[in-house]
């Protein structure tokens, strides 16, 4: 059940007193919706959501802010403050952030009346023309007239049953399909682009938090060729598509995350558009939540944390055949297969390392032990990367398997060795160096590389 409010209508327990001029409401016929993104969604930095006028103080902020921090009104204050989720001390500086506009739709709110001191919720559709103050993401915040607090209208619009009563009789072009509520514009917004109720043709430039002494004008008949927008993401493209002039649509029943990359745009680049009209965008991947850029949502960027090299405690004899056979360690941001590889081979641990770029340069085939970081090999990422082993396979003979990160075979591995009893056992047979490479050389160097035991011991 929803609450019809007309323009002009006073307000049965408002805030304050509508006698006091406080807010303006204008006659406005309301607009039909040209292009629904979702039913009858629309983003609060939609150009042309909202009107304007050049006559001055459609709402008068000064009064309201000395009405509500004047200590006789504290009780109210407190509600209305609540009703916003603010601190009565927060009172003025959330009403300089506020900018006053005209609704150009009628406009669905959750509204507030003041009933035995306290902020009392309901669902009420505003009529086109009614004054308001919305807040920097274009959400409507505050009805001018009466002060009653705002909130967005968080129910389905296609599922509302309006009620036309106190005096609020059905107006002329009511419309449900022209019926509106608005959610938040992915950004806090620095200007509304605004219509002028007066002279449709003109719009008005309006910085937030002003009241029309810094309104630039523009004109809304110039037509707005679509930006190419491929590639970008949704968020970056919202932007230019809102700073042209034009409206952000999409595909699907709920909006794409700022993340994910534009494919299209329907119309596409080129057309020419009127101020206010919509670009569909289609879009591909993107995280629920993820931030414009991708700079958040796990994208395949070089942050990717890599897995945790497998457990040493196993048996070295064991992880020869072993290693050549799982090539995959298939989490390695190093792999040719990754987009991201090429400009962060070395991300997954050190990015500091030398022997990382050398790693993501090797194909798949050359260099068995890339992904796969050595069973044996249980030092930290910081010390011993993964990408490590397969420098050693193009720079090392086979007859001198030290690896670039390790020291001489005379000198003893501390960063990297395996526990004692896996060294005693290759080790014991001859004096490292050229025992255990020519026990596995023959077999060619990839599998005496792969075995992780023999090379980390060495």
């Amino acid at each position: 059940m929803v609450k019809a409010v007309a323009a002009g209508v006073p307000s049965l327990a408002p805030f304050f007193d509508e006698s006091g001029g406080l807010g303006h409401d204008a006659v406005v016929r309301s607009q039909a919706v040209q292009q629904a993104v979702h039913g009858s969604l629309q983003q609060g930095d939609t150009p042309g959501l909202y009107g304007g006028t050049r006559k001055p103080t459609i709402c008068d902020v000064k009064q309201l802010k000395a009405f509500l921090t004047d200590p006789v009104n504290r009780q109210k204050a407190q509600a209305w403050a609540t009703a916003l989720d603010i601190t009565t001390a927060g009172i003025p500086e959330y009403l300089d952030r506020l900018t006053p506009v005209l609704l150009r739709h009628d406009t669905l709110v959750q509204n507030h009346d003041y009933k035995k001191r306290k902020a009392v919720p309901y669902n009420s559709l505003l009529q086109a023309g009614i004054a308001v103050l919305v807040d920097e993401q274009g959400l409507p915040a505050v009805k001018c007239s009466c002060g009653n607090p705002l909130r967005p209208f968080t129910d389905g619009t296609n599922r509302i049953s309006v009620k036309f009563e106190d005096g609020n009789r059905k107006w002329r072009g009511y419309q449900p399909s022209s019926v509106v509520a608005v959610r938040p514009a992915p950004r806090s917004m620095e200007r509304l682009a605004l219509v002028d109720v007066d002279d449709p043709g003109r719009g008005i430039d309006r910085p937030v938090g002003t009241t029309g002494g810094h309104d630039q004008t523009f004109d809304t008949r110039k037509q707005r060729a679509v930006p190419d927008l491929a590639g970008t993401t949704f968020g970056d493209a919202s932007r230019r598509l809102a700073d042209k002039g034009l409206a952000v649509g999409y595909d699907g029943k709920e909006r794409p995350p700022d993340d994910a990359r534009v494919t299209a745009s329907d119309p596409p680049t080129g057309t020419e558009l009127g101020f206010g009209e919509y670009v569909t965008l289609s879009v591909a991947g993107g995280t629920p939540g993820g931030t414009s850029g991708g700079r958040s949502g796990g994208t395949s960027e070089g942050s990717t944390t890599p897995p945790a090299p497998p457990s040493t405690s196993g048996p070295p004899s064991t992880a020869p055949p072993s290693s050549p056979a799982s090539p995959s360690s298939p989490s390695s941001p190093s792999s040719p297969s990754s987009p991201s590889s090429p400009s962060s081979p070395s991300s997954p641990s050190s990015p500091s390392s030398p022997s990382a770029p050398s790693s993501s340069g090797a194909g798949p085939s050359s260099s068995p032990p890339t992904s796969s970081a050595p069973p044996s090999s249980k030092a930290p990422p910081s010390s011993e990367p993964p990408g490590s082993p397969p420098t050693t396979a193009r720079s090392s003979p086979a007859g001198g398997p030290v690896t670039s990160s390790a020291p001489p075979p005379s000198a003893p591995v501390t960063t990297s060795a395996p526990p004692p009893e896996t060294v005693s056992a290759p080790a014991t047979s001859s004096p490292a160096t050229s025992e255990p490479p020519a026990s596995s050389a023959p077999a060619t160097g990839e599998p005496a590389l792969s075995g992780p035991a023999s090379i980390v011991i060495t």
